[in-house]
């Protein structure tokens, strides 16, 4: 039987690279949910794409591991202000329902303890 630790952390792993990749693929979509009280979104856009992925990456290799943990729960805690914004003005975001929106605050709780889980 798999350890479902590691079957776990690689999926997280992976999860945050597709992430990261995506900023690439999608700039745009990234510097829009950025709140306007940022500088230099398409900066920050790129930042933080290369962090998901490096992070990820680290997540997989053991003695990044817990290091790669700590950045992602960093990382999570410094994005969710966009989440806020988000949700704060649906108008701007129609192509996403509402509760989708809400849904994203408590989820950012659950990626935070779900990182949290490969620092032990």
């Amino acid at each position: 039987m798999p350890d479902i630790k590691l079957v776990t952390k690689v999926i997280f792993g992976l999860l945050f690279i597709a992430a990261g990749a995506n900023h690439f693929r999608d700039p745009k979509f990234y510097e829009a949910i950025m709140p306007p009280y940022l500088p230099w979104h398409y900066a920050l856009v790129i930042i933080s794409g290369i962090a998901e992925v490096v992070l990820g990456i680290g997540l997989l290799i053991p003695k990044a591991s817990v290091y790669s943990a700590w950045g992602l729960i960093l990382l999570l805690i410094a994005v969710f202000p966009a989440n806020i914004h988000m949700t704060m003005h649906p108008e701007l975001y129609p192509n996403i329902p509402v509760i989708g929106l809400w849904l994203r605050l408590p989820l950012q709780g659950l990626l935070i303890a779900w990182a949290y889980w490969y620092t032990r």
